[in-house]
C-alpha cells in the first residue's frame, strides 16, 4: 500500500463540476485515467465503473474518470453511457503529469505519447492504492474489492 500525498489539482469536469482535490481531502474516491473517450477499451472500463457505482457509493467512495479529451467530448461520452459520475478534462496534462501516467506507447508501429491506463484510490488526501498499466477485464471489480476491504472512513 503506497502512502503518497495526492497532488493538489483543480480541473474542469462534466456537469459544471470543478474537480478540486483540496475539496476532496476528507473523502475517499477513485480516480481512473483512461486514454480516450468512446474507444472500445475505455468504453468498457467506464461502463464497468458505472455498473458498480452503487457498490462504490455503499463503500463511501466516489468515482472520477479522467482523460485529455475536451469537456464537450466528455459530456457526450457521459450522456452516451448514462454515467452517474463526472469525467474530468485534462487537455494540458496537468493531472497526467502529476500522477505520472504519460508514457510512450507503440501505436501502429509508431511511438506516441499517451495516457497509461491507471487507477488510484485516494483517501483523506493520500493515495492509498494504485494500479498502473491496467488491463480492462475485471479491473473495476478489483478496485471495488479493495475499497470494500477498507474500514469505513
Amino acid at each position: 500500500m503506497s502512502l503518497t500525498p495526492c497532488p493538489t489539482l483543480a480541473l474542469s469536469g462534466t456537469g459544471n463540476v470543478v474537480f478540486d482535490t483540496a475539496n476532496l481531502s476528507n473523502q475517499r474516491f477513485v480516480l481512473y485515467f483512461y486514454p480516450k473517450d468512446s474507444t472500445p477499451g475505455c468504453t468498457t472500463e467506464t461502463s464497468d465503473f458505472r455498473d458498480l457505482y452503487p457498490q462504490f457509493l455503499a463503500a463511501n467512495c466516489a468515482i472520477f474518470g479522467l482523460s485529455r479529451d475536451s469537456l464537450k467530448s466528455h459530456e457526450n461520452f457521459k450522456a452516451k453511457l448514462a454515467l452517474p459520475f463526472e469525467l474530468i478534462s485534462d487537455p494540458d496534462e496537468i493531472a497526467c503529469e502529476a500522477f505520472g501516467v504519460m508514457k510512450l506507447k507503440n501505436m501502429y508501429g509508431k511511438q506516441v505519447r499517451g495516457i497509461e491506463r491507471s487507477t488510484f484510490v485516494i483517501q483523506n488526501g493520500i493515495i492509498i492504492q494504485e494500479w498502473r498499466g491496467v488491463k480492462v477485464p475485471n479491473h473495476a471489480a478489483q478496485v471495488l474489492a479493495f475499497v470494500q476491504s477498507l474500514p469505513n472512513p
